[in-house]
């Protein structure tokens, strides 16, 4: 079984900087990529940020420039550096790793934690 642990939301000013952090652990074999999503009520999740397990990222157009995306090995763990934070930034923010456990590759959630950025 695959356990994610998401800690780091909370309540920030615009302007504001948050880090959150998502640690895996379980049976896991091989983590092949790393990612972080995000929902707001009424919405649907949206892509924000992902890492492979050779260390390349790419980001929506929206956190471009503002959000940071990195990853322990050691620890299983990958960290999303939130800077300049706006209000359109509040949302569950949920991690998912793309990782073999037995059989084929397959993606696991986070249960999310929660952003808000409000004056």
């Amino acid at each position: 079984q695959v356990q994610l642990v998401e800690s780091g939301g909370g309540l920030v000013q615009p302007g504001g900087s948050l880090r959150l952090s998502c640690a895996a652990s379980g049976s896991i074999f091989s983590i092949n990529g790393m990612a972080w999503y995000r929902q707001a009520p009424g919405k649907q999740r949206e892509f924000i940020a992902g890492i492979t397990s050779g260390g390349s990222t790419n980001y929506a157009d929206s956190v471009k420039g503002r959000f940071t995306i990195s990853r322990d090995d050691a620890k299983n763990t990958v960290y999303l550096q939130m800077n300049s934070l706006k209000p359109e930034d509040t949302a569950a923010y949920y991690c998912s790793i793309f990782a073999v456990v037995s059989g084929p590759p397959r993606s696991y959630w986070g249960q999310g934690t929660q952003v808000t950025v409000s004056s």
